[in-house]
C-alpha cells in the first residue's frame, strides 16, 4: 500500500449485471480519521461500504486496510479464512439492527467475541458491560431487541460491533431507520467514537452531522466520486454543480418538512 493510509481503496468498479454502480473509485482515509460519503438514492454509496468488507465484492479494484489487501484474489477455503480475519477488524452497523430477536441484548455482544475471538464467558460478559455502558444502554442488559425502542436497539449494534474491537468502524444510514427524534440519541454515539478518534466511514443524510463531526466529505452521484474535501468547502462552497444542485435540494426538502 502507498504512503500511509490506513484504509485505501484504488480504481474501485462494481457492477450488477449491466449495471454499472461504482467507477474508478479512490479513496484514502488515514487512521482515526472520519469520512462522511453523501449523495442520492442509487449513487453507490452503501453498495461502496459493502465493497469494503467484501460484503459486495468489487467487479475490479483493490481494497486495503492497514496494509493488508482485503479483496485479494485467493482459493476459495483461502480467501472465506482471509475474509472472515479481516472482518474481525472492521465493525460494520447497517441501516436496519440486524440484532437476533432470540438473543438478550447481553448475548447478541458477546456471541462474536466468544466464537471468533475464543474469549471467555466472563471475558465477553465484562466486554458487553463495557461497551453497553458506552452507549448508556447498561440497564437494558438483560432485555431482548422487541423490548427496545429503536434507538435503543442501533446503540446495542454499535456497542456489539465495537465488542470485536475493530480498526475502522462503517455505518450505512445507521439513523435513516429511526424517527426524527430518536436520531440524536445515536449521533451522539457517533459523535463520542469521533472524540475518541476511532476511524470511520459513514454514509449518511445527516447533513448537518457531517459538517459538524466529519474531515471529510465525500459527494457521490452516478456511481462516481464527483466532489471531496473538507465540510466547511463542500457544505458551504462546493466546486460542482451537481454538489451544489445536491444540497439545494436536500436543504429545501429538510425545510419543507
Amino acid at each position: 500500500m502507498t504512503d500511509t493510509a490506513f484504509v485505501e481503496i484504488r480504481n474501485a468498479a462494481k457492477s450488477f449485471g449491466s449495471l454499472q454502480v461504482l467507477r474508478d473509485i479512490n479513496l484514502k482515509v488515514e487512521r482515526g480519521q472520519i469520512v462522511a460519503i453523501i449523495g442520492p438514492s442509487g449513487s453507490g454509496k452503501s453498495t461502496l461500504l459493502r465493497a469494503i468488507n467484501e460484503l459486495d465484492p468489487l467487479s475490479s479494484g483493490e481494497i486495503w486496510l492497514e496494509g493488508v489487501q482485503i479483496n485479494k484474489k485467493l482459493p476459495h477455503r483461502q480467501y472465506e479464512r482471509h475474509v472472515n480475519q479481516v472482518r474481525q477488524d472492521i465493525g460494520m452497523v447497517f441501516q436496519h439492527f440486524n440484532l437476533f430477536p432470540h438473543l438478550t441484548v447481553r448475548e447478541n455482544i458477546t456471541l462474536a467475541p466468544k466464537l471468533l475471538k475464543g474469549m471467555s464467558a466472563g471475558e465477553a460478559n465484562a466486554l458487553a458491560e463495557q461497551q453497553l455502558a458506552k452507549v448508556g444502554l447498561m440497564e437494558k442488559i438483560d432485555a431482548y431487541p422487541s423490548q427496545l425502542s429503536g434507538g435503543q436497539k442501533q446503540r446495542v449494534a454499535i456497542a456489539r460491533a465495537l465488542a470485536m474491537k475493530p480498526k475502522v468502524m462503517l455505518f450505512d444510514e445507521a439513523t435513516s431507520a429511526l424517527d426524527p427524534e430518536l436520531v440524536e440519541e445515536v449521533n451522539l454515539v457517533m459523535k463520542q467514537l469521533a472524540e475518541e478518534h476511532m476511524t470511520m466511514i459513514i454514509v449518511t443524510h445527516e447533513m448537518g452531522f457531517a459538517e459538524s463531526v466529519c474531515d471529510r466529505v465525500l459527494f457521490m452521484d452516478g456511481g462516481v466520486v464527483v466532489e471531496e474535501g473538507p465540510p466547511e468547502v463542500i457544505f458551504r462552497n462546493p466546486e460542482n454543480e451537481r454538489t451544489r444542485a445536491f444540497l439545494r435540494k436536500h436543504l429545501q426538502t429538510n425545510h419543507n418538512r
